[in-house]
C-alpha cells in the first residue's frame, strides 16, 4: 500500500502543474517536522521541547536580523515550514485554490517566483516591523506566499466568480479584499497575538500587487529566478544536456528558406501572444466565465508552454 501511495505522490510531482509541486513539498515538509517533534519526545526525554525548539528556530524565520542573516537560508525555508494541522490547511487550500486560477491566466511558469517573492517580501516586513509591533520569535508558513497568490489572481481576474460555502458565487476581487481587510484589523486590534505574522501576510499581499503591476507594465519578474533555477537544473544534468560533436559534413541548407520559416514562426508567436492579450483584457472586463470554450482551450494551452 505505501508502495502504491508513493507512487502516486510521484506522479503527481512529475507531471502535476507548480501549485500540486509546492502543496507536495509544503506537505512533506510538515510530515518530517512532525516526526521531528515525535523523535524528540521518544528520544530526547526531559530535554525533547528544547531540542524541537531548536531544531524549529533553525528552519524558520527570526526576528533577530543578525540570527537571519548568519541563517539565510531561512529566507526560503520559512515559508515552506507548518507546526498545526490547520495552519497547513488553510494556506494549502488557498494556494490551490488561486493558484491554479492564476496558473491558468498567467502561465504555470510565474507561479514558484510569486510564492517565492511573497514570502520572501513577507519576512522583509516582518523583520523590520518586529520590534515596533513588539512580535519576537519565529515566524513560519506559507500565508505571505499564499497572500502574493490570492491578490495576484485577483488583479489579473477581479471578475473571476468563486464558489463559496454558503455565499454562493463570489468576485475574486472582493475575496481578496476580504482576506487583506482581515490582516488589516488583526494588525490594527491592540493585544493581537500575531501582529508580527500579519504584518507579514500584508507584505505578501503587497508583492502580489507590484508583481502583476510589473507585469503589465512589460517586465516580468519571474524571469530572473526561473533562469535562476533552469542554471541549477543544467548543473545538475551535466553532460546529458551536452550535445554530441558531429563530426561527419552537414549538408548545407538554403539560408533564404531558414529565415522564411523563422519569420513564419516569429509570426505565429505574434499572432498567439495578441490572441492571450486579447482574452486576458476580456477577462478582466467581463470575468473568466464570459469566454467562449474555443477560448478556454487556448488559455488552458498557453498556461503550458
Amino acid at each position: 500500500m505505501f508502495e502504491s501511495f508513493w507512487k502516486d505522490i510521484k506522479y503527481k510531482a512529475e507531471t502535476g502543474n507548480m501549485v500540486t509541486r509546492l502543496v507536495i513539498i509544503n506537505v512533506a515538509v510538515f510530515v518530517a517536522v512532525n516526526l521531528v517533534f515525535f523523535g524528540c519526545n521518544a528520544f530526547a526525554g526531559d530535554s525533547a521541547t528544547s531540542a524541537y525548539r531548536t531544531f524549529l528556530k533553525w528552519i524558520s524565520l527570526s526576528s533577530d536580523v543578525i540570527y537571519t542573516l548568519t541563517h539565510i537560508w531561512v529566507l526560503i525555508t520559512h515559508m515552506f515550514v507548518h507546526e498545526g494541522f490547520m495552519h497547513i490547511l488553510f494556506n494549502m487550500l488557498y494556494l490551490y485554490w488561486f493558484g491554479n486560477i492564476l496558473g491558468d491566466m498567467i502561465g504555470d511558469k510565474k507561479i514558484l517566483s510569486i510564492y517565492l517573492l511573497g514570502g520572501l517580501m513577507g519576512a522583509l516586513v516582518y523583520m523590520a516591523t518586529a520590534k515596533f509591533l513588539g512580535a519576537g520569535g519565529i515566524a513560519m508558513g506559507a500565508s505571505a506566499a499564499g497572500l502574493a497568490i490570492v491578490v495576484s489572481s485577483a488583479m489579473v481576474a477581479p471578475e473571476y466568480n468563486m464558489r463559496l460555502l454558503f455565499l454562493g458565487d463570489v468576485k475574486l476581487k472582493w475575496i481578496a479584499f476580504a482576506v487583506v481587510l482581515m490582516d488589516l484589523v488583526a494588525l490594527a486590534t491592540p493585544g493581537s497575538t500575531n501582529s508580527g505574522g500579519h504584518a507579514a501576510h500584508l507584505g505578501g499581499a503587497l508583492m502580489g500587487f507590484l508583481f502583476i503591476s510589473s507585469l503589465n507594465n512589460g517586465k516580468d519578474l519571474s524571469i530572473p529566478i526561473n533562469n535562476f533555477f533552469k542554471k541549477i537544473k543544467n548543473a545538475f544534468q551535466g553532460n546529458k544536456l551536452k550535445v554530441a560533436y558531429k563530426k561527419e559534413s552537414v549538408p548545407r541548407r538554403n539560408p533564404l528558406k531558414r529565415n522564411q520559416k523563422a519569420h513564419a514562426v516569429s509570426d505565429d508567436r505574434q499572432s498567439d501572444q495578441d490572441q492571450l492579450d486579447a482574452i486576458l483584457d476580456k477577462i478582466k472586463l467581463k470575468g473568466y466565465d464570459s469566454l467562449s470554450s474555443s477560448e478556454k482551450k487556448f488559455l488552458a494551452d498557453a498556461s503550458k508552454k
